[in-house]
């Protein structure tokens, strides 16, 4: 495949956040607004947790440990997980702690899949590169996964601030992160980026996500008090993703 395709295939994939973005056009009524954010935090809860034990940590479990004696694989493993959890407290702590939480979350989120889109961009371009049909199966799973994030961005933020663009733009940032990635890629490091180097990287991203879905999405959803919203959230978004598993 031609590199300008590989590269339009790695936008496309990450542009996919945007339509995530959409649902905050939705008309919700005043008194289904708690409801509505409480479903879209419990969805963006599974999703989140979802894709890192079902497809961050196994995929990059098995490269780390194939490429490191086991003790200091371990030792790399469970680093990069808890670098990336002592990560959500650093930024949470650097936020101005006098914004809403609901847009803290939100901007949480768009960092964590930042970090995540970026080496998702590297192996999209990577991969169409080297085979047309790979590289469309990796855009076709990553846009899948992408939507519900792009509204794990979006929803918080809009509540927060009640601003569409202030809540669309940090989603296109996110999604932005993968062109961006498959162009450097492309430009500098494609001579240098490793399988182990991708892999340390996404274990780092399942300890931001799994800690910011438990200790800071959860918490929120919580308190909303509507707690039938919590379970469909949750149930939704493990449809979503065993649907996501069962079709790529």
């Amino acid at each position: 495949m031609s590199t300008l395709n590989a590269f339009l295939i790695s936008s496309l994939a990450g542009m996919s956040t945007l339509l995530g973005g959409i649902v905050i056009f939705f008309k919700i009524k005043d008194n289904k607004i708690n409801k509505f954010i409480t479903f879209c935090l419990s969805f963006s809860i599974a999703i989140m947790i979802g894709i890192s034990i079902s497809d961050l940590i196994p995929s990059s479990l098995y490269t780390v440990l194939f490429n490191f004696p086991k003790p200091l694989a371990w030792l790399i493993i469970l680093l990069a997980l808890l670098i990336g959890g002592i990560t959500v407290f650093i930024i949470n702590h650097l936020i101005n702690s006098k914004q809403d939480s609901l847009y803290k979350l939100g901007i949480l989120s768009m960092i964590a899949l930042i970090i995540h889109n970026f080496p998702e961009g590297i192996a999209t371009f990577m991969g169409s590169v080297q085979d047309e049909s790979l590289g469309l199966k990796l855009s076709l799973a990553i846009m899948m996964h992408n939507i519900p994030e792009g509204i794990s961005i979006a929803v918080p933020i809009y509540y927060a601030t009640g601003s569409k663009k202030k809540a669309l733009l940090p989603t296109f940032l996110s999604g932005l992160a993968e062109p961006l990635g498959a162009l450097l890629a492309f430009i500098f490091l494609k001579n240098y980026i490793t399988d182990t180097m991708i892999s340390i990287t996404l274990l780092f991203v399942a300890g931001i996500m799994i800690t910011l879905s438990i200790e800071e999405m959860l918490p929120k959803a919580t308190s909303y008090k509507e707690n039938k919203y919590i379970y469909l959230g949750l149930f939704i978004g493990f449809l979503f993703l065993v649907f996501n598993l069962f079709i790529w």
